[in-house]
This record gives C-alpha cells, sequence and structure tokens, in this order.
C-alpha cells in the first residue's frame, strides 16, 4: 500500500496544481487528523475481532456535550475532561455490554450510533451550540511553530498506540484476542477486560475528535461526522488490517488514512465534480482493499 500511496503522490505531482507545496501536505494532514484519531483506536478494535460502528456519533455527542458544558458556565478545561471521561466511559459501556451479555459488538454499536445521535439532538434541540472562545477555537484551528495542532495531536496519538501495540503486554494480548479468543482465555489473558478496554480507548479517542471538531467549526452540531464511520473503517481495511481479527498495525492504519486523504486533496485540486469524486474514491477504496486481499491470499 506504500507503493500505491507513493504511485499516487507521484501522478497528483504532475496533474494537480499545488499538490506538492508544504502548504498542501499541511492540509492534508490537518483535514485526516480527526479521523486518524478515531481510525487508531478503531485498528485495537478490529484487530480483537469487533467492529464500533458508533464513532461518528460520538463524535458529535462529544462535540455537543462540550459545547453545553460551556454555555452552562463549566470552565473550558473542565468541560473538556469531563467530555473525554465520558467518550471513554461510553467505549467502556460497550465493551462490558459485548461481554456480559455476549452481544455481538456489530449490533451493540448499531444501537449506540442511533442513541448517541439521539442524545446529541435531545441536548442541542436539535440546532448547533455556538462556542465563542478564541482560547477552545486555537484547538482545532491553530498552528504550533507553523503546524496545525490537530496534525500534532494526530502524530502524538499515532506514537502512543504504535507503542502501546507493538511494545507492551497489552498490545500483544489484542492480538492474541482478535486470533483466537478461546487460546487467549486458556493462557490466562483477561479476554474481557481486553475488550473493554479497546473499547473505552476509542470511545476516548472519539470524544477527542469530537472537541477537535467542535473547535474547527465553533460549535456543537448534532449533525457533525455523518458517515465518517465509514471513513474510519475504511483507512483501517486499506492499511492491512484483517476483518477476521489478528492481523493489522497501526502504521498501516497511518498509510490507509494518508491514501483517503491524498486522493479526497488531489480530486479537489484538479477541481473534479463532487459526485465523481465519490464514484472514485470508492473505486479506489475498493480497489485498494482488493489488492490488501489479495496479498493475504498469497501469503
Amino acid at each position: 500500500m506504500d507503493l500505491v500511496l507513493l504511485a499516487i503522490c507521484i501522478v497528483l505531482a504532475f496533474t494537480a496544481p499545488n499538490f506538492l507545496s508544504l502548504e498542501n501536505f499541511l492540509n492534508i494532514l490537518r483535514a485526516v487528523s480527526m479521523m486518524g484519531l478515531i481510525a487508531f483506536g478503531m485498528t485495537m478494535v478490529i484487530i480483537s475481532k469487533e467492529i464500533d460502528l458508533s464513532v461518528g456519533s460520538a463524535v458529535a455527542l462529544s462535540g455537543c456535550i462540550a459545547a453545553r458544558l460551556m454555555q452552562m458556565g463549566v470552565p473550558i478545561p473542565l468541560a473538556m475532561v469531563i467530555t473525554l471521561v465520558t467518550g471513554a466511559l461510553i467505549g467502556a459501556f460497550t465493551g462490558f455490554i459485548r461481554v456480559k451479555f455476549e452481544v455481538p459488538s456489530f449490533i451493540t454499536t448499531l444501537a449506540l450510533f442511533t442513541a448517541e445521535r439521539g442524545v446529541a439532538l435531545m441536548i442541542t434541540n436539535g440546532f448547533p451550540i455556538a462556542i465563542t472562545s478564541e482560547w477552545y477555537a486555537f484547538l482545532g484551528g491553530g498552528y504550533v511553530f507553523g503546524i496545525p495542532f490537530p496534525a500534532i495531536i494526530f502524530i502524538i496519538a499515532f506514537a502512543a498506540i504504535h507503542f502501546l501495540m507493538k511494545y507492551t503486554v497489552f498490545g500483544g494480548e489484542v492480538y492474541a484476542v482478535g486470533g483466537n479468543d478461546e487460546a487467549a482465555r486458556l493462557s490466562g489473558i483477561n479476554v474481557g477486560r481486553v475488550r473493554i478496554l479497546v473499547f473505552s480507548i476509542t470511545g476516548g479517542l472519539a470524544a477527542l475528535s469530537g472537541l477537535l471538531m467542535s473547535s474547527r467549526i465553533a460549535s456543537g452540531s448534532p449533525t457533525l461526522a455523518m458517515g465518517l464511520e465509514l471513513d474510519v473503517i475504511a483507512a483501517v481495511i486499506i492499511g492491512g488490517t484483517s476483518f477476521t481479527g489478528g492481523i493489522g498495525t497501526v502504521r498501516g492504519t497511518l498509510i490507509g488514512v494518508l491514501f483517503i486523504g491524498v486522493i479526497t486533496n488531489g480530486m479537489t485540486l484538479l477541481n473534479l465534480d463532487v459526485y465523481f469524486q465519490y464514484i472514485v474514491r470508492g473505486g479506489l477504496i475498493l480497489a485498494a482493499v482488493l489488492a490488501n486481499r489479495l496479498q493475504e491470499v498469497k501469503k
């Protein structure tokens, strides 16, 4: 996939105006950073042979919670902490339902997908809540040494999740649970704890993404991040993570996230029709997934 991404970049370098500029690369990083944060968590979820369809709604709900708390006069740092903790707890609740009642995560998160969007509509009465703080606006729109702040958060999250999955006992347990949960259980791994933690981490990352997005648009909107879960899952699968569990890397997901960001940016620079962009984007994602699948079969 690295070579495919490189080939697309070379083609765009010769066809899309300003594609090779530093400003454009920073724009790509900023555009993918909020989706990428969740993709890193989703990688852990899919490696453990689960799925989370509720992340888009979780992003919208988190932005609305933060905006409502600020509107009520809660100090911004405290509102952010409450939002992040709420996101992690919702994720933990998802994992708990999956483990305790053995309900497939597809069903559990599909229900949350609807419920969380409903709660977001309820606490906002269906209308965006404006956020006027300049300090808060920096989170989604500010720069540090010329680098968009969300891109810095994105890079830090990548490093942290990559380290967690590759160099810690917990990372090994996630792979073991996804590879064969019964064998993992017999070897002494607490399978339930692992599943609850991966959902909790993903919930926390979705909440963080919600804070950044609401900062970017200066409001908490119940319609934010519609369909985001599909981009997140596509990025993870493009990056080589297997739906059958036990296989995948956070580095691969980083490539998948950049793949989606580059083709979206390239088509915008080429001024392609928006409807046509959907078709091309879907076709390229399908081709990338098929290429990964063929690689798996050859192995």
